[in-house]
């Protein structure tokens, strides 16, 4: 069982709106989001209790994956209380994904 919600142009706004929301948008096709998804998932397990972890994906969604105006995946959006505040594109490291989330997590 996943940590992460499975997001769609039914959940998502309502995931997004509140709280820390780290959300990938990814493709099942897409090799770097397949080298991306077990970070994605350490993520979600780790971060819990603090951080909602969602994926989106662009081609069952693509109506959200337009409205964010997703060119490339991966492409990692972190949403504080609705707003996006930040945006990292490509594949990224544990890390620095972590990095990110620690400036709005207590």
């Amino acid at each position: 069982m996943s940590d992460y919600v499975v997001l769609n142009e039914d959940n998502f706004d309502k995931t997004v709106e509140n709280g820390v929301v780290l959300v990938d948008f990814w493709a099942t096709w897409c090799g770097p989001c397949k080298m991306l998804a077990p970070t994605i998932d350490a993520i979600a397990t780790e971060y819990k209790d603090r951080v909602v972890v969602g994926k989106v994906d662009v081609d069952e969604s693509e109506e959200i994956a337009r409205r964010f105006g997703i060119l490339s995946i991966p492409t990692l959006f972190l949403f504080k209380d609705g707003e996006v505040v930040e945006k990292l594109v490509g594949y990224r490291l544990k890390m620095e994904i972590e990095q990110l989330l620690n400036r709005y997590v207590d």
